[in-house]
């Protein structure tokens, strides 16, 4: 194995050996790293909590597809050759793929094997599981940075007799009780959440939110093609934020369509403002911005197709002319006049799916330093402040890219390089 590292295993007080490497999590991110692990022949261990690939197996919807096409949606090593290279797998298919992955680089899985403390103690790390105790020199933490809801603090306020979910939660239309449903938040998930309910036949509310959106398919390719080829999702973070004041939320793409809040109040889907807050006697109230939200997803996708534009040009590249997209030239329907207060009972809803952000789940890391003030990792590119310490898969870690399974390929050997120097 070329680069192999070898090297006698070192025993702890307790009599334990001490892996060069643990890697927390078994998704696109902690396979990867394992991939490129054992490639460098250090001896680690995967914990997993649950079965490869646990979050996508239950944090996602049933008709849930990826925003990445087939072509993209690879790991390290693998290629597709594939019939359906602008296809989107499911949930369930992607699933598989990881699977096949792990079975394949025969990687060593640990599964439900739940981490319960990390803490640093005689020079190396020490992982309480739900078995036992390991030690390593090295921790990659690639557990996800997006698998804890968040909700306003009021939405508890709201009364007992609505169901509430998260965007995680969410299965399908037939698993919500009868009636219309409120959406809070137009991102991703609550933008392509409200379309499926929609096409199911129910009555939907979308409070909206200033997220942008990107355009499926342009100028005879897959929008993720260009965005990849033309370096636009290799802008680093700290550009992001400089350009967006902070590191704004995603664009909205549909995995198979263009997905606009035009197109869905033209299905039907009733748009409102963001939403505020809970007035006296218990209705909802939303801002004044439902324009300005839709707007601003407009420009956005114009942005984007602009920067494609500038660099078909530029490389001289014989692309076909730009068409019409129906979801971003259909009429929107507005409601007349602009809801402002919406009371959920004489409006018939029944369910509210709270789609309004995630962030990461590190409160078992007992390591000063590690995590900021709202408990979330310090790092640059990955790499702690702590020797030894590392994350994976992290949302917008480095680039625009980081995050998303395209970044893996990158991430995932810059890591193991960076843990086999410093060993």
């Amino acid at each position: 194995m070329p680069g192999a590292i070898m090297r006698s295993p070192q025993q702890m007080p307790d009599g334990g050996d001490v892996l060069d490497a643990v890697v927390i999590g078994a998704g696109w991110a902690g396979l990867g790293v394992s991939y490129w692990l054992a490639r460098r022949g250090l001896r680690h261990s995967v914990l997993e909590r649950g079965r490869i690939g646990e979050t996508w197996r239950t944090q996602r919807w049933d008709l849930f597809r990826m925003n990445t096409p087939n072509l993209q949606t690879v790991m390290p090593g693998d290629c597709y050759d594939g019939p359906d290279p602008d296809g989107a797998l499911t949930r369930d298919q992607f699933v598989t793929l990881l699977e096949d992955f792990a079975g394949r680089n025969a990687l060593p899985i640990e599964p439900d094997t739940a981490v319960s403390e990390l803490t640093h103690e005689n020079g190396a790390y020490r992982l309480t599981t739900s078995h036992s105790t390991l030690w390593a020199r090295n921790v990659i933490v690639a557990s996800g940075s997006l698998n804890c809801p968040v909700r306003p603090v009021w939405a508890a306020a709201l009364s007992p007799a609505l169901r509430q979910i998260d965007a995680s939660g969410y299965r399908s239309a037939a698993d919500l009780p009868d009636g219309a449903v409120l959406v809070v938040g137009s991102g991703q998930s609550g933008a392509q959440i409200a379309e499926e309910l929609a096409d199911a036949g129910r009555a939907v509310f979308l409070a909206t939110s200033r997220v942008g959106r990107l355009p499926r398919r342009y100028r005879g390719r897959d929008i993720m093609v260009w965005l990849l080829e033309s370096g636009f999702l290799d802008v680093r973070r700290e550009e992001v934020i400089r350009l967006a004041g902070r590191i704004p939320p995603r664009g909205v793409l549909g995995s198979t369509h263009t997905i606009s809040l035009q197109a869905l109040s033209a299905q039907g889907v009733v748009l409102l403002g963001r939403l505020t807050g809970i007035e006296d006697g218990g209705s909802l109230s939303f801002a004044d911005d439902l324009e300005a939200n839709v707007r601003f997803a407009d420009e956005a996708s114009q942005n984007v197709r602009r920067h494609v534009d500038d660099y078909i040009s530029r490389m001289g590249i014989d692309a076909p002319v730009a068409e019409p997209d129906p979801a971003e030239t259909v009429a929107m329907r507005q409601p007349n006049p602009t809801i402002g207060s919406l009371d959920l009972s004489r409006s018939g809803v029944t369910s509210v799916v709270w789609c309004t952000g995630f962030k990461g789940d590190f409160s078992w890391m007992r390591l000063p330093g590690a995590l900021d003030s709202a408990g979330q990792p310090v790092h640059a590119d990955g790499v702690a402040a702590l020797p030894g310490l590392y994350f994976a898969g992290l949302d917008f870690a480095s680039t625009r890219k980081s995050g998303i399974i395209l970044a893996i390929a990158e991430e995932a050997p810059r890591l193991v390089e960076h843990i086999a120097g410093h060993s």
